[in-house]
């Protein structure tokens, strides 16, 4: 592998959260004795005993679709069989609120890597697994289509305008990239959402606290994690 150099071993089931510092907590979180999977170029992963008994690895992607792309193909490289994305993203629709989840039945191509890998305006989450999502994260969990894009500071108001218009949930930075990746690789893969900033009309941004933060990352990777067969959501 050029970008992953496991020290351990890799389990086929896989949590892909984007910032390396919540790989660590979802891992001190849901795994007995995890032990460090990669630190190269500072794309902490984890795999250890998950509360079923078997393994699971949380492996980091960092931010954006290059990144996030480059990680999971090396995954795939090195026989995964099933992921999910876990991670955060703005609000576009006003009955959301921090710490919300949105599972994404598909992803807005809004980004240039899932272009670049031959996506068309949309790429779909695997049904399975947004059934297994939507069932471990139970009521108040909202469903639909969400936007990936490259810009987390976007000058251009009217391209968020124009998704909430459309009904679009939320907007985030890896989903469909990951999930372009997933589906030339014939892998099953979805996308669980934690909200972590909303908008007010004037297009002011609130963003959660920390400790709302951190509940959020515990909830989704408990959701994650039962979706691939680890036990209840919490």
């Amino acid at each position: 592998m050029i970008h992953l150099h496991p020290t351990t071993e890799l389990a086929p089931r896989v949590l892909l959260p984007g910032d390396p510092g919540r790989a660590l907590a979802m891992a001190q979180h849901l795994l007995e004795k995890p032990l460090m999977f990669n630190h190269n170029r500072g794309l902490w992963g984890y795999t250890g005993t998950a509360a079923d008994g078997e393994l699971l690895t949380i492996q980091s992607t960092g931010m954006g679709g290059p990144s996030a792309a480059i990680v999971l193909e090396e995954l795939c490289n090195l026989g995964i069989t099933r992921a999910i994305r876990v991670g955060t993203c703005g609000a576009l629709q006003p009955g959301l609120a921090h710490g919300d989840l949105v599972v994404a039945a598909d992803a807005l191509a809004g980004d240039g890597t899932s272009r670049g890998l031959g996506a068309g305006d949309t790429v779909a989450a695997d049904p399975g697994v947004v059934a297994a999502l939507s069932a471990a994260g139970g009521d108040g969990v909202h469903v639909g289509t969400i936007a990936t894009t490259d810009l987390f500071y976007d000058p251009d108001e009217r391209r968020a305008a124009a998704w909430s218009a459309a009904g679009v949930l939320a907007v985030e930075m890896e989903a469909a990239a990951l999930l372009q990746v997933a589906t030339r690789r014939g892998i099953p893969a979805g996308v669980v959402l934690a909200v972590t900033d909303t908008f007010a009309a004037d297009g002011a941004r609130s963003r959660i606290d920390e400790d709302g933060l951190l509940r959020a990352g515990e909830r989704l990777g408990d959701v994650g994690a039962a979706a691939l067969g680890v036990g209840a959501a919490a």
